[in-house]
């Protein structure tokens, strides 16, 4: 088991992952990172949503990064 700690970085700076979380391989963890679209859902009734990303890191350092990014233009209909 590979333990893999979601790091948190907006504009503000960086919330590490203290406690972490134990898979099997790196494609679990990069399925644990899809838990942005939560985030987003969280995120969608704030006027002024952050962009952010999740890094994703073991204690040798940084596996992947995954960002999410909110388009704040006019919405052209």
């Amino acid at each position: 088991m590979i333990r893999d700690y979601f790091d948190i970085r907006d504009d503000n700076g960086i919330y590490p992952d203290e406690e972490g979380m134990e898979f099997a391989t790196q494609r679990e963890a990069e399925v644990g990172s899809e838990s942005l679209a939560g985030l987003a859902r969280d995120l969608a009734t704030l006027d002024d949503r952050p962009d952010l990303s999740v890094e994703v890191r073991t204690v040798v350092g940084r596996v992947f990064q995954a960002a999410l990014i909110f388009d704040r233009s006019e919405t052209k209909r």
